[in-house]
Order: C-alpha cells, then structure tokens, then sequence
C-alpha cells in the first residue's frame, strides 16, 4: 500500500472466520472510494487490545469503527467505552441462536455508550458500510454527492421494476 493511504473506517471482527459473513460491509466503502482497515480483535481474548486499538483511532485519522462479533458479542461496546467515535455495531450470525444472542448484546448497550446496531445477516453488513459512509459524507460534499446519486439510482431501478411488473400483471 501507498503511504497515501488513509484509512477512514475501521472494521474489527472477533475473529476471522466471521469475514465472509462481513465482507459486505467493506465492498460497500470500497463502492464510495472509502479507505478502511480490518482487523481481527475480541473483546474477550485481547481486551487491551480492542482499548487500545479504540482509543488510539481518532488520533490516527479513523472517523467511523464498525465492529463485528457472534455470540457474546461485546466488542462494539467495548470498543464504544473507549472511544469518542461513532460505532456500529454488526452482529454476525451464529450456530446456536442465528445470531439473536449476537443482535441482543449489542443493541442492549447501557445509557451512556451508543452504539448503533445493524441487522443480523442478510443486509447487516452492507447498511454498516452504507450507514458509515452516511456518516462520513455529513462533512464531506463529494460523498454526500455520491451518496444523494447512489439513492436516486435506487429509486430508478425501483421504479423500472415497478413499471416491468405492472406490464407482466397486464399480459
């Protein structure tokens, strides 16, 4: 990598094996031309780690901390206790529960540590880089142009669909 390189969003997983059920998050960043970093961390194995990792991030130019976890999934409040950043937090499916346990341990944060909560699956990690990408264009006019474009194109391909089944439904 450059040196130019300047990563705006951190993506932390608990562990790697959660990256094909997250990848989506980091696609729709790289879609915006947001630069990231993704780093494997729990909040339970590498405690210090995480405060580190967290405290350090405004410092080194992040502006949006996604975190990803299954299961007891505390790292995204553990990573909100040690920063003044925006968090979001992404539950990552599991075995056991489908990710409900995940889904419940992050969005039952305490008064005083937000963290904003994705869905479990599906759409979760793409509306975490969506969501952060949101966040970032609130002081960046080309992204929020970029974005503002993103919506109208979905609001087109709606429309198409729309007028597309309504010829089906005459036939």
């Amino acid at each position: 990598m450059s040196q130019e390189y300047h990563p705006l969003v951190g993506i932390l997983m608990g562990s790697d094996s959660d990256w094909p059920k997250i990848q989506k998050a980091a696609d729709a960043l790289a879609e915006f031309g947001v630069a990231y970093e993704v780093h494997v961390m729990s909040a339970h194995r590498t405690p210090h780690l995480v405060a580190q990792y967290a405290a350090s991030a405004s410092e080194r130019g992040l502006k949006v901390i996604i975190a990803a976890a299954g299961g007891a999934a505390h790292l995204a409040g553990v990573v909100a206790a040690h920063t003044t950043l925006p968090v979001i937090g992404l539950p990552v499916p599991t075995t056991e529960l489908g990710g409900l346990d995940s889904l419940l341990s992050m969005v039952q944060m305490p008064g005083d540590v937000p963290v904003a909560c994705m869905a479990v699956g599906m759409g979760g990690p793409r509306n975490a880089g969506l969501f952060a990408v949101q966040i970032l264009a609130t002081a960046d006019a080309s992204l929020q142009a970029k974005f503002s474009e993103f919506k109208q194109a979905l609001a087109a391909k709606l429309a198409a669909r729309d007028a597309e089944f309504q010829q089906r439904l005459k036939a």
